[in-house]
């Protein structure tokens, strides 16, 4: 709709009760203000511009979880050297499928006419009082067995990376969509006003699915994932250059909120209310990003815990798992993603790439599970002891999983990797009111499909929602004639009950 007629058509109860732009939200302004919260002359600036968009807001229900930090290892880990054990693809290692499981079936380069089974290289053994399956490629992630809720019947209904990765990320496979972590911000907003409610830190190669993995879509672009980076100035552009006082710079802002403002008045977009929000968001930020990259108030057992500044392997034949000083970088990320959520954060995307294994799966994964192992299982002993993961999800996911058929790609000599499986794979959770030390569905013999209780993306979207407080259907926004969601209007999404505590 037209922002102009949207406005126009509002009614006088939206007005007195909307608590973003009514009275609800003057008041709140108002409040701040006397507070000291805002600087002089902000208030009738945000509370005409719509500028509390980030403030916290409670949910349909009560909530389990308040922040979220998601693992994303983009590429897919394969799961049947790491997390479902299956035996008997290990003996039936180098043998044929037969047709009728292959027939309609699509690969991304495997040849399937004389393509055979692939047995796992791994040992695997018992965890923790559940008797959670791990692979020797993550033992420190296998002492946190009975905190972890591990879902080995995913279901994806896409099988190339970008697609696959845009419907974990954005629940359809379509460009232009908005992120998990943009639908909590949207809900739910922020418990830090000088920080984002929505991060984002990579480490790695750089995944193939890029900015659109943490973008706001249709929804206004205050909700939109904002990168930091862990060397350096946390967001480029952020600081002061040299010899402007700060005294200046806030008088800048003033006159450019102005000007916003009179446009806000006229036309009604948004988008405006979210570039005011932005500037000012950008203006706290110069303090606080600093303060949380810093971290000399940390202790060296918990810098040791996570393995920051550890150096890369000396053997990296065959790496895709990024450049150099990747192991450091991602034990840095996930030690910020407990300062963020410590601080109020609402998503943490923690993004890594890549885990795309066509070839030399048992080096590359080795490399890959070195690098991730260690700080991933520090952080949630680390969530735990601060007593931070009833009230923070973890999340360990991918686009899809690897086939149990070994990928034979012509021109290779050998057949040493897995091609994209997306009909059954796994991912798990922890914390934030899921069940720990349960292991969900089952897949056949080989892993090739689901036996007992597929979960689908949407299935699984709609879950994390429910863990936040936050009805799935009712969570929208209307766009194109549509009140659009995360679970996409195109399927049926159910919560996976048996999942949550």
């Amino acid at each position: 709709m037209d922002p102009r007629a949207e406005h126009i058509a509002s009614t006088r109860r939206e007005f007195l009760t909307t608590c973003a732009g009514g009275l609800g939200g003057a008041a709140l302004t108002t409040l701040l203000a006397e507070q000291g919260a805002l600087a002089a002359g902000q208030t009738a600036r945000i509370a005409g511009a719509n500028a509390t968009a980030l403030s916290p807001r409670d949910p349909h229900f009560p909530a389990r979880a308040k922040s979220c930090i998601f693992i994303f290892l983009e590429g897919a880990p394969s799961q049947l050297d790491l997390f479902d054990y299956k035996p008997k693809l290990r003996e039936l290692d180098g043998q044929k499928l037969p047709d009728s499981l292959l027939q309609n079936m699509r690969f991304a380069f495997l040849q399937k006419d004389t393509a055979t089974l692939l047995g796992s290289r791994r040992e695997f053994r018992q965890h923790g009082e559940s008797g959670m399956w791990f692979s020797d490629l993550v033992p420190n992630l296998a002492t946190c067995a009975d905190d972890i809720c591990m879902i080995k019947t995913m279901q994806s209904d896409q099988f190339n990376h970008h697609p696959g990765q845009l419907l974990m990320q954005t629940g359809t496979a379509m460009w232009g969509f908005p992120t998990t972590g943009a639908w909590l911000s949207y809900g739910l907003g922020t418990e830090n006003r000088n920080l984002p409610s929505y991060v984002v830190l990579n480490a790695g190669r750089g995944s193939s699915g890029g900015a659109t993995l943490w973008q706001s879509g249709f929804l206004p672009s205050i909700h939109e994932g904002v990168r930091l980076r862990t060397e350096g100035d946390p967001i480029l552009n952020l600081a002061n250059p040299a010899g402007l006082p700060d005294s200046l710079q806030r008088q800048g802002l003033d006159v450019l909120a102005r000007l916003n403002e009179k446009r806000f008045a006229r036309v009604h977009d948004p988008e405006i209310a979210s570039r005011i929000a932005n500037y000012e968001l950008a203006y706290r930020m110069q303090s606080a990003a600093p303060e949380l990259v810093d971290l000399s108030g940390e202790s060296q057992s918990t810098l040791d815990a996570y393995g920051v500044n550890r150096p890369d392997p000396k053997d990296t034949k065959n790496n895709r798992g990024g450049p150099a000083g990747t192991y450091a970088t991602f034990a840095n990320n996930c030690l910020l993603a407990r300062r963020l959520v410590e601080r109020g954060v609402r998503f943490v995307n923690l993004i890594h790439a890549s885990w795309d294994h066509h070839s030399d799966l048992d080096s590359g994964l080795a490399y890959n599970c070195g690098m991730a192992d260690q700080p991933v299982a520090a952080l949630l002993k680390d969530l735990k002891q601060r007593g931070l993961l009833d009230s923070t999800l973890v999340v360990w996911a991918s686009e899809f999983g690897r086939t149990p058929l070994g990928e034979n790609r012509p021109g290779y000599k050998a057949v040493s990797g897995r091609d994209h499986h997306p009909k059954a794979f796994s991912l798990w959770m922890a914390g934030g009111g899921v069940k720990g030390g349960l292991s969900y569905g089952e897949t056949d013999e080989i892993g090739w499909d689901v036996a007992v209780n597929p979960v689908h993306i949407n299935d699984f979207q709609a879950t994390l929602l429910h863990l936040f407080g936050i009805d799935h259907v009712r969570l929208s926004y209307p766009f194109q004639g549509a009140n659009m969601r995360l679970t996409t209007i195109a399927r049926e999404a159910t919560v996976v009950r048996d999942l949550v505590a």
